[in-house]
């Protein structure tokens, strides 16, 4: 009896943490809907509630604000628009800040995470998985004498914090593991081991 209930529990505690996050999501980008006049809310043009408008809508700005920075006006409107955040004194570190490490973690073209290698973290002894996020720079490197990568260790079970950490390349075992899969491997605490 009791391995049919944690059996149960093992499907179903992933499926209702799944849902729940997504009703947050989606309950969340709803209430962007509260930006629009009140006119033009779908609730208001069709008389009742749709759920995942918001969602829609929050789709489709993220989309024609992507059109228009593409092009020429748009580029030169986005630009204009930064130099203006540069002279606001708090804004401009908080928002630069933000958009370098998004710039780093969407960009195609950039290296983060792109691979998971094994370290000894946070004493020699003691393994763990981390990824290479590139190499140290700036006046960094100039007292940095050798070959170094840097690497950042996410901690268990949340991989949105951690610690960012310069070693030398040797020091670093890089694993045949895609980057996917050292995250669930991180994530489960070690539980759903890498095929």
């Amino acid at each position: 009896m009791r391995k049919y209930f944690v059996t149960g529990l093992l499907v179903l505690i992933p499926l209702a943490i799944t849902l729940w996050v997504l009703h947050l999501v989606i309950t969340t980008m709803d209430n962007s809907l509260l930006l629009l006049p009140k006119a033009w809310r779908p609730d208001s043009l069709v008389g009742f509630h749709i759920p995942g408008s918001g969602a829609l809508l929050t789709v489709v700005v993220i989309f024609v604000t992507g059109l228009l920075v593409r092009n020429f006006v748009g580029k030169y409107l986005h630009e204009a628009w930064e130099a203006l955040l540069k002279r606001i004194p708090l804004v401009n570190s908080l928002y630069f800040g933000v958009k370098q490490v998004s710039d780093t973690l969407f960009s195609s073209s950039g290296n983060a995470f792109r691979h998971a290698v094994l370290v000894q973290y946070p004493r020699e002894g003691l393994w763990t998985i981390a990824f290479i996020t590139g190499a140290p720079g700036g006046d960094v490197r100039n007292h940095l004498p050798g070959d170094y990568v840097s690497i950042y260790v996410p901690t268990t079970p949340n991989p949105t914090s951690g610690f960012f950490l310069m070693l030398r390349r040797s020091d670093v075992i890089e694993l045949e593991m895609t980057v996917d899969e050292a995250l669930k491997y991180i994530i489960s605490m070690g539980v759903v081991a890498p095929s």
